[in-house]
């Protein structure tokens, strides 16, 4: 098959088994597609605002709220505005270009997490090394290095997509241009780009994952031995929120794409990718964040002097 033979736009079919019950969905995914932004929006801007969470901890954090919003917009405006269309289409040049910014953010939020944990195995089993080993010079380039390498990666995953030969139509059977269902359109040969697609999901998603249970491999049993009752619940306190939102967001992730590219259920795919991309953007804030004592400190003390202000006025 020759190179760019390729259709000039897709069909995506999306929600389109709902028939006019689509519509209906655009309320509910809009909400809370506005509170996934919402919440990690004011992540953000309390890790800026504040001083007391300005420590490698909240950093990463602030990283990991960043990305959740950036994964979520690349795939849920369109999903949107598509409910609400008969016909769902996308150019071949944007679905190149959502995909590509979908697996980079995607993988990024993998590396984050292994970074925060990274950061609480230092924090626990080498307090008084903490402010060296975790110094802003080494969490800058951790962060640094968890956006630059998908961004890099995706380079040539995305350039053989584009010298694929797409022969088997133009519809895909999902709400975003996912890898699996590109895949099933291509006559051509596809087994050395699912090779690839292996080689880096092994590098950014299974290695991060390895790295997060070696990490708490440690963690856990130092906690254990901490002889205060109260030491041990606030050591705990710390990496329970995390541990939650390491075993969704890698549980999604390794359930979809550890895999060859073709060997993929869409249908459960489909459900699977949406949880992730709009159930869990909403529930991140308040797994990380708004759990944590410090968290609620500073929105308590923001609260006082909101209502300082309105007794003076």
């Amino acid at each position: 098959m020759g190179n760019l033979s390729h259709p000039s736009e897709f069909i995506l079919l999306g929600f389109s088994t709902f028939g006019k019950l689509q519509v209906v969905l655009y309320g509910p995914f809009l909400m809370l597609y506005l509170l996934a932004l919402l919440g990690n929006i004011i992540i953000i801007v309390m890790v800026l605002a504040n001083a007391h969470l300005h420590t490698p901890m909240y950093f990463f954090l602030g990283n990991f709220a960043l990305v959740d919003i950036l994964v979520t917009m690349t795939v849920v405006p369109k999903m949107l505005s598509d409910l609400l269309v008969s016909t769902k289409t996308i150019s071949f040049t944007t679905c190149m270009v959502q995909f590509y910014f979908y697996f980079s953010f995607g993988s990024t939020t993998s590396l984050i997490l292994a970074d925060m944990a990274l950061d609480r195995f230092v924090a626990i089993c080498h307090p008084l090394r903490y402010g060296t080993l975790m110094s802003w010079a080494v969490c800058t380039h951790l962060a640094g290095a968890a956006w630059a390498a998908p961004f890099l990666a995706m380079v040539p995953t995305v350039l053989s997509r584009v010298q694929l030969s797409y022969c088997h139509g133009n519809i895909i059977n999902h709400f975003f241009c996912d890898n699996a269902p590109l895949l099933q359109l291509a006559c051509s040969d596809t087994s050395l780009l699912e090779f690839w697609d292996f080689v880096l999901s092994l590098a950014f998603v299974l290695s991060s994952f390895l790295v997060t249970l070696m990490s708490y491999g440690y963690i856990v049993p130092t906690v254990l031995h901490i002889p205060s009752a109260s030491g041990r619940q606030k050591a705990f306190s710390t990496c329970s929120s995390h541990l939650i939102l390491v075993f969704i967001g890698f549980g999604s992730t390794i359930f979809i794409y550890v895999q060859p590219g073709k060997a993929h259920s869409v249908e459960l795919n489909k459900f699977v990718v949406l949880v992730t991309n709009i159930l869990t953007p909403v529930l991140n804030p308040f797994i990380l964040t708004f759990r944590n004592e410090a968290v609620k400190a500073v929105i308590h003390g923001q609260m006082q002097k909101l209502k300082s202000l309105n007794n003076l006025a």
